[in-house]
């Protein structure tokens, strides 16, 4: 946040999403109001499933970064964690710099801001909670256990259904996170998915279980809070579609 003259100006936020998700900019923009606007272009996905997903970054992703260039943002969050994690860390990060290439803008994975929180946090036992069917919690699971953090559970709601992944409510999202915490003794929870209430859900799951708990929005508004936007990042030519980075080196 930059105040010039005692008025605010904000960072422009480019948010990228799934079409279907409806809780993610509601939880942005409530956790970055003082900071930045928050303006989105959507992926199509409808299935939240490896096909479903591997189509969104494949087909979707780059029309909704051309669009997202336009209002030229400073900052742009990459806004599905499990997407993220489904070609792996190395695939995550390779597609973060193409999409800051294009846009100019200091780009944000949902899924290595997580990564990093749970690392950074110096808990050894962390579960995880999420609504995804098991094909997903693999690459989830993956993706965190390569930052070095040890995931002692993961536990699926088993929703495909990607606007689905919207409906628990924040009670449910708590009473399985409690039950899964008193199984698994860990010391931090994860509530994984950016369409998931697990934000709303986080204060009181903390106060039940005397347990930690980061979820994807959070650890984006956390990561957004720390980054500045780079406006001006010159722009590289784009030798693929971006969805396409190459897997070769990973």
């Amino acid at each position: 946040m930059i105040v010039v003259d005692g008025t605010v100006d904000r960072k422009r936020l480019g948010l990228l999403v799934p079409s279907s998700n409806t809780i993610m900019e509601q939880d942005l923009q409530r956790g970055l109001s003082e900071i930045a606007s928050v303006h989105s272009a959507r992926m199509y996905l409808v299935e939240a499933t490896e096909n479903g997903e591997s189509a969104m970054l494949d087909e979707y992703l780059d029309r909704a970064v051309e669009d997202l260039t336009s209002l030229k943002p400073e900052v742009v969050v990459f806004g599905c964690t499990s997407a993220g994690a489904l070609r792996g860390p190395a695939y995550d990060r390779q597609l973060c710099e193409r999409i800051q290439a294009q846009t100019g803008a200091t780009t944000i994975s949902t899924i290595e801001s997580a990564s990093n929180a749970l690392a950074e946090s110096g808990h050894e036992r962390v579960a995880v909670l999420t609504p995804y069917v098991d094909e997903l919690n693999v690459k989830v699971r993956a993706s965190i256990e390569a930052a070095g953090v040890d995931v002692v559970e993961i536990e699926g709601l088993g929703i495909s259904d990607n606007f689905g992944l919207a409906e628990p409510t924040p009670s449910e999202i708590a009473n399985r996170a409690v039950a899964l915490i008193r199984r698994s003794n860990p010391s931090m929870l994860f509530v994984s998915c950016t369409n998931f209430r697990s934000l709303e859900a986080a204060d009181r799951i903390e106060l039940m279980t005397g347990v930690p708990v980061m979820t994807s929005n959070r650890a984006v508004i956390r990561a957004v809070e720390k980054r500045p936007g780079r406006p001006g990042h010159v722009r590289s030519v784009q030798a693929r579609p971006i969805g396409s980075v190459s897997t070769a080196s990973m």
